[in-house]
């Protein structure tokens, strides 16, 4: 048996190949929206992607069904409650698809989605107990599915989770302790809120330190699992309806106009977004106004695809040569909205100081004596609740950063603040969005809350219900 996992940090997005090296047939499991990396393990393996398995109709990226089925003849299946423009095979609880050796076993998981499945992997040549599990987003490292994504319109968030927990109770927890577990997402996705940095594992330590499957009643499971989730990201429902229809989204081809200033200006006047994908740091020394920080070193698909506008034009400043790897990350969550790029980036302002701007950066002492001062700053922490509850500076309120911008008036006018997240990647956007609305009355803590507790300084936890 042949089975690898292909985890995209950008995106916290797992996906599989799996196959039968003797058979030379394989299925891959939710890939993502460029195929490379399959297509030339499946071939160094010897083996022909004949299958492709969508465990839902994910809301965070686009999927490449399509371009497998159109390039390749694979056949698509999906679980048997969706519902698509393009053709499937629909996935009921005991189907099972034969990949020589390999049996894939489909279970409906509904929860997370109506249409939500897990597919249970047996490889005969070496026992008959269930090998692995893929579990999509039903069941995560650490927590399960959030149930009420927009990718499940029309069904109520409470019904949702009465279903997630019959899917782990009657279909996933039976499964033996050695199985091993294989999530579609990570630490650091929207998809849940409490996920483990860990990629996979096994049912036997889920069931023992997985908080969503400890004892408790499916009422108290419901009121748990539905209470105070973040708004969803805009592009999530985007990607949803992408990922149903009938359309060739094939990996996008980097042709990208080298834009002068004058003519990047122009674009922006009628409307286009200024992305500056470099490092936070070099951006808090010195950026374009009106641009939007998500620097490509972290989680900048899925920042990305939360804060921009994914019907507007994007212009980027990136480092030289840096151009093909955003368009390519972009695309992955169905944002092919990118014209152009700055030729010679930040060199480029460097005749017109008026268009440059700065944010300034502090460290945890010096923020510390500013907070000693009779009129200190508010700090206001673009974390996630939980990461906050968790621990955060006394005094501090959280905003998310994936809220922020519908939020802005949440933000103090009348004193000064500053912003904070875990390590000052997020803040980084945040400085940018609240810049490029007019607020500049404010510093952004370099380094983040681990800066802080790096310093021996002081951090408050709030009482909460994971």
């Amino acid at each position: 048996m042949i089975l690898k996992q292909y985890y995209l940090g950008c995106l916290a997005h797992a996906s599989y190949l799996v196959g039968d090296e003797k058979a030379g047939v394989a299925a891959v499991i939710d890939p993502k929206r460029d195929i490379d990396e399959y297509v030339e393990d499946a071939a160094k393996a010897g083996l022909q992607i004949k299958h492709v398995v969508l465990t839902h109709f994910h809301a965070d990226f686009v999927s490449s069904h399509l371009t497998f089925r159109d390039r390749f003849g694979a056949a698509i299946h999906i679980g048997a409650q969706g519902q698509a423009e393009y053709a499937f095979t629909p996935a009921h609880t005991g189907d099972v698809l034969q990949l020589g050796d390999v049996r894939l076993e489909f279970l409906e998981t509904p929860g997370h989605t109506p249409e939500s499945i897990s597919v249970v992997v047996y490889d005969s040549a070496t026992s008959d107990a269930p090998h692995a599990v893929f579990t999509g987003d039903t069941l995560f490292i650490g927590d399960v599915g959030r149930p009420d994504l927009i990718a499940s319109e029309g069904f109520e968030a409470n019904t949702l989770a009465g279903w997630l927990y019959e899917s782990l109770h009657e279909k996933l927890l039976p499964l033996p302790d050695e199985t091993l577990v294989y999530p579609a997402h990570g630490a650091g996705s929207l998809c849940g809120r409490n996920m483990s940095t860990d990629t996979f594992s096994t049912m036997g330590v889920q069931r023992a330190y997985n908080y969503a499957l400890q004892d408790m009643t499916q009422e108290e499971f419901v009121a748990m699992v539905t209470k105070d989730q973040p708004p969803a990201p805009s592009y999530f429902g985007w990607d949803a309806r992408l990922n149903r229809l009938e359309e060739p989204f094939e990996a996008r081809t980097v042709e990208l106009e080298r834009l002068s200033l004058d003519v990047l200006l122009e674009r922006t006047e009628q409307g286009a977004q200024i992305l500056d994908a470099r490092d936070p740091v070099d951006f808090a020394a010195a950026h374009m106004r009106g641009s939007i920080n998500v620097g490509l070193d972290g989680s900048f698909a899925q920042w990305a695809g939360a804060v921009l506008n994914f019907q507007k034009p994007i212009v980027l400043i990136v480092y030289p040569g840096g151009e093909a790897e955003i368009v390519t990350r972009l695309a992955r969550v169905g944002m092919d909205n990118v014209t152009g790029f700055l030729s010679g980036g930040m060199q480029s302002l460097e005749q017109r100081p008026d268009l440059i701007e700065r944010t300034e950066r502090v460290t945890a002492k010096n923020l510390d004596e500013f907070l000693a001062e009779t009129n200190p700053p508010v700090i206001v922490d673009v974390r996630g609740p939980f990461e906050w509850q968790a621990g955060h500076i006394p005094g501090s309120i959280d905003v998310p950063l994936q809220e922020l911008q519908s939020r802005i008036d949440e933000i103090p006018q009348d004193r000064p603040f500053a912003l904070q997240c875990l390590a000052g990647y997020r803040s980084s956007v945040a400085a940018s969005i609240l810049q490029t609305v007019g607020i500049h009355d404010f510093i952004e803590l370099t380094g983040g809350i681990e800066a802080w507790e790096a310093s021996k300084l002081p951090t408050v936890a709030e009482p909460s219900t994971p």
